[in-house]
């Protein structure tokens, strides 16, 4: 397999990685969101605005369930169906297009939302933010599955997952810098600051050349080898890598002529790559993770907790700590075994242990203690060994052909998973509904146990393999067994593999032994 660029380091490509680490920058709007808003709804001057007067909440506002749930999941719900629409799009726009929309609806939105004081600007500001975030997720991910090499493919989604992290530890910083201030400014200073990254990734965007992959899939291949020689060290290996890219495009489009939405879903190649990805992505909502990071100031306030607020910002800047040693080990520790099962028995535990000391001695002082430090190791968890590899699992499974309708889809499914999470919340939680407070934990405890057991039968480990490699191996007749991937050896041939493969070696020995035969017959014969 070609991919020289592979086996240098990361300064020798440093140019494919920062182009990467620019389009990675997205996810810091859907962090900074989760981190922000979360904490306007647990906020004096937002409540004043957007809620209503309770003497009995320690602060003397609260805001309804109802409006609590929009507000929180008409964000998801607008990302679920942006990314819906990514392969139509990806049909006709490139990764850096979509990118440059998402921009300018992020910044469009975040004007609605600073400037209304009516809960229907609000709620309108929020669906549109979705739509944005849904667009950065998806194309953002799709350039860098497309354009990094295969070893570093892990580290720079690890990076990806950092940005978020990073955008809600700047948006829980900033809400506790201004939570006490008793007017507006209160959360029209942390909303400011959705503006940054649109900003400087839409001109950082007019440098880096466009996904080589998607260029290639659009029969533009003198702009694919320019993009990939801009990427990869001198040059090395280019014509060879793109050679192999447009013949694994090419093997697909012999047997499929089209892409469409519904192709995901007829071959049954297709519908299992289409299943293992929506599955995979889907994994960061059956962790309940959208409980506590949507909802973690708030969940602290009602939980009787002091100093809500800065107990999220160490939360969350454990959650960032634990994406930087994670992108340490990425490239060189199996995803599916030792992180995704681990950390999802971490967050399956915390979340029981959580609940059952709640349960126990809701207002007692030990209990604040154990919340505070379950819910520290349950995020360590999460950010450490789930959340970058279902994004990355869910991304290298798609094929070339429908990378942009099957990873859109599961990217779809995923923000469905989190908007259900965040809209039915507040029901579990919310002193004027059920109550259940840190109790929500029985309900997600028992999803991350269920998950644990999905992973070990059914998703495969395709850790540092390239995008052709994972096509062969999914190609391969009979259907290779999940547990089979790790130790699965390419040959290069997308018809190889399997019983074939063995078809094809054993005809090749048959044909050796043959010409061996005719050259002793001709010794003997003295020709």
């Amino acid at each position: 397999m070609a991919a020289s660029s592979t086996g240098r380091g990361l300064v020798e490509n440093w140019k494919c990685l920062l182009a990467c680490t620019l389009v990675s920058m997205s996810p810091f709007q859907y962090g900074i969101d989760f981190g922000a808003i979360g904490g306007l709804q647990a906020m004096k001057g937002f409540l004043m605005v957007f809620g209503n007067p309770d003497p009995t909440t320690p602060i003397g506002y609260n805001i309804s369930p109802g409006r609590q749930q929009l507000i929180s999941s008409l964000m998801t719900l607008g990302a679920f169906v942006s990314s819906s629409s990514a392969g139509v799009f990806a049909a006709y726009l490139g990764r850096r297009q979509c990118l440059w929309l998402a921009s300018l609806l992020c910044i469009v939105s975040n004007v609605i939302m600073m400037t209304t004081t009516n809960l229907a600007g609000l709620y309108a500001g929020r669906l549109l933010i979705g739509l944005a975030n849904g667009w950065y997720m998806t194309f953002s991910q799709l350039y860098i599955q497309e354009s990094t090499p295969a070893r570093y493919r892990g580290l720079m989604i690890s990076v990806f997952q950092c940005w978020t992290s990073l955008g809600s530890l700047v948006g829980t910083v900033i809400d506790n810098a201004t939570a006490d201030i008793p007017n507006r400014n209160s959360y029209l200073i942390p909303l400011g600051t959705i503006y940054i990254v649109p900003v400087l990734m839409s001109i950082g965007l007019f440098f880096i050349p466009e996904s080589p992959r998607w260029l290639a899939l659009m029969e533009r291949d003198e702009l694919a080898l320019k993009s990939l020689t801009w990427m990869r060290p001198r040059g090395d290996g280019v014509q060879e890598e793109l050679d192999e890219i447009r013949a694994a495009i090419a093997a697909e489009k012999d047997v499929k002529k089209d892409a469409s939405f519904m192709d995901v879903w007829r071959d049954p190649v297709d519908r299992r790559r289409t299943l293992l990805a929506v599955a995979a992505i889907s994994i960061q909502a059956a962790s309940g993770a959208m409980f506590i990071i949507a909802y973690g100031t708030y969940f602290f306030l009602m939980a009787g907790i002091t100093d809500a607020f800065r107990m999220s910002c160490i939360l969350t800047a454990i959650g960032v700590i634990a994406i930087i040693a994670n992108s340490c080990v990425i490239s060189k520790i199996g995803r599916r075994r030792v992180f995704l099962m681990v950390g999802m028995s971490i967050c399956g535990i915390s979340q029981f242990i959580i609940a059952a000391v709640y349960r126990g001695d809701p207002r007692g002082a030990a209990t604040g203690k154990v919340l505070v430090g379950f819910t520290v190791i349950y995020i360590a968890g999460y950010n450490g060994m789930v959340a970058t590899y279902a994004w990355l699992s869910g991304g290298e499974i798609p094929s070339q052909r429908l990378r942009s309708y099957t990873f859109g889809l599961a990217s779809a499914v995923g923000f469905a998973g989190a908007w259900l999470a965040t809209f039915t919340a507040p029901y579990f939680i919310n002193p004027e509904a059920l109550n259940w407070g840190p109790e929500y934990g029985w309900i997600w405890g028992p999803s991350c146990f269920v998950t644990v057991i999905w992973i070990y039968f059914f998703l495969p480990e395709i850790k540092n393999r390239t995008l052709e490699e994972i096509d062969e191996m999914f190609e391969v007749k009979p259907p290779l067994p999940a547990r089979k991937f790790r130790k699965y050896v390419c040959t290069g041939h997308r018809t190889g593999g399997g019983g074939e493969e063995k078809v094809v070696i054993e005809q090749k020995e048959k044909e050796e032994k043959k010409d061996g035969a005719v050259m002793t017959e001709n010794i003997k014969a003295g020709r």
